[in-house]
């Protein structure tokens, strides 16, 4: 009789059949540092420009990141009617958004994010001509109006970008990206008598709009600093419905 009282009370419990999962599963938190590639490139194909970049991000949750990138430009342009010169430096600062859902043991990206930039440089005017409907003295081109530099200095802009770019693992810790940027110009200081015609970090500067689409091409080291448990975002099923599926 006591043997069957036992087994009747154990019998009122209800009988769990899906084992837990014990395992801790860990993902890796830390710096990614790198270099734009297409800048570099460019220098090597284009003599009248150089530039350079340094790029960066460092994970804070699973799927969100710090982003930032510092760089320096110089282009030389000509115009129909002038010539001019570009350069100078700006930082970038924001966020990545991780839309990848990766498998355990990796950290491959396809994100969209935001920056905010601010670019800091000088306009130099190497020459210009001077524009005359009237040209019967020079039929062949317009009127030389100096050859002498003007240097406009202490120029800034500001500005807010849109990103969306990718970041594949290569071999170990070594990773391969590229993004696509579109730019609005928040503030744009301009010289007197003269427009601020390309804006370093920000490219080129369209008449009457104040839009201006960016690329880069990265290659970065990711640099472990931390492990932390990885969440699973699979919806969890409460212990009532688990028991009522049983039955």
């Amino acid at each position: 009789m006591l043997l069957s009282s036992l087994g009747t009370k154990a019998q009122d419990k209800p009988i769990n059949l899906q084992p837990k999962d014990t395992l801790v599963y860990t993902e890796a938190y830390g710096l990614r540092l790198g270099i734009d590639l297409s800048r570099p490139t460019i220098t090597f194909f284009e003599p009248e420009y150089t530039g350079f970049e340094i790029v960066g991000d460092y994970r804070i949750t699973q799927s969100l990141y710090l982003a930032a990138e510092l760089g320096n430009e110089k282009r030389d342009r000509q115009e129909d009617l002038y010539n001019f010169t570009t350069s100078g430096s700006y930082l970038k600062v924001g966020v990545d958004y991780n839309t990848y859902g990766n498998w355990y043991g990796e950290q491959n990206l396809i994100y969209i994010g935001g920056r905010l930039a601010y670019s800091n440089f000088s306009q130099t005017l190497n020459n210009y001509q001077i524009f005359d409907t009237n040209r019967y003295w020079n039929p062949d081109s317009f009127v030389n109006g100096s050859s002498d530099p003007r240097e406009f200095t202490g120029l800034s802009a500001l500005w807010l970008e849109f990103v969306v770019g990718v970041k594949a693992e290569l071999f170990a810790n070594i990773y391969l990206g590229g993004s696509v940027r579109l730019g609005a110009y928040i503030k744009n200081d301009e010289p007197e008598n003269f427009s601020n015609l390309f804006i370093p970090g920000f490219n080129k500067v369209t008449d009457g709009a104040r839009f201006g689409i960016g690329y880069n091409f990265t290659l970065t080291y990711f640099i472990p600093l931390y492990r932390k448990a990885r969440v699973n975002k699979k919806k969890k099923v409460a212990p009532q419905q688990l028991e009522e599926n049983q039955e």
